[in-house]
């Protein structure tokens, strides 16, 4: 991956936390790992947790930030959110997938932010 794509998604990442925090969500860790996966945030608000993927494209000449994420994907997220609440002793908690769709322009500067609930 060449350095742009990685410092675009290090900005999606930076401004998805910002926006979870401004929800009233604490971020409880960035990029975790393990045999399954990986997740970009984990986020918990009260009793609720959510799994994070961000999603940062700038224009739309590659599709949206939604049309990236493949059923396949997020199987993959469903299983490292597993990992991560059995690793943690959290297995009974209420937690959901979630997308952070980050659009920006060629500039660099922001165009939409949505957070996205996933079935």
């Amino acid at each position: 991956m060449n350095r742009s794509r990685v410092a675009l998604g290090r900005r999606g990442e930076a401004l998805a936390t910002d926006e979870l925090a401004r929800h009233g969500w604490a971020i409880v860790a960035r990029n975790w790992r393990c045999a399954e996966g990986e997740v970009d945030i984990v986020a918990r608000r009260g009793e609720a947790w959510r799994f994070v993927e961000v999603r940062t494209r700038r224009g739309s000449d590659l599709g949206t930030p939604e049309d990236s994420l493949t059923p396949a994907k997020q199987t993959r997220m469903a299983a490292v959110a597993e990992a991560y609440l059995t690793e943690h002793g959290l297995e009974r908690v209420d937690w959901q997938l979630m997308l952070a769709a980050v659009e920006m322009d060629h500039g660099g500067r922001l165009v939409r932010l949505e957070l996205v609930e996933l079935e």
